[in-house]
């Protein structure tokens, strides 16, 4: 395998990533104001909008490539959920703490 593949592969793989925080970033800001999740954290339900959006998108590229689908693709792609939910969990604690550091008081 050429060092170019592995590194278009990787850029692939971080850009996969990146998108599917953001979107379970979003559909968790979006859904957490709904009136039965209210009361449980936004860490859990970004953990639960990532196990689902995961093996969904995977379950997406799969057919749009004509791919057959296989059990470790699905595997993948759980274990793909836990990156993606950590990254989009973590992105937005640490911008609100920038946030709340640099803020004006009086």
């Amino acid at each position: 395998m050429d060092i170019s593949l592995i590194m278009q592969y990787g850029t692939y793989f971080l850009t996969a990533i990146g998108l599917l925080a953001c979107a379970v970033a979003i559909i968790t800001q979006v859904i957490k104001e709904l009136p039965g999740l209210v009361q449980l954290p936004t860490s859990g339900v970004a953990f639960v909008v990532s196990l689902i959006l995961c093996p969904i998108a995977v379950l997406i590229l799969c057919t749009w490539m004509q791919e057959p689908i296989t059990w470790y693709y699905i595997f993948g792609a759980f274990i793909a959920a836990f990156m993606v939910y950590l990254v989009s969990t973590g992105g937005w604690d640490r911008l609100y703490d920038i946030w709340e550091r640099t803020k004006y008081k009086k």
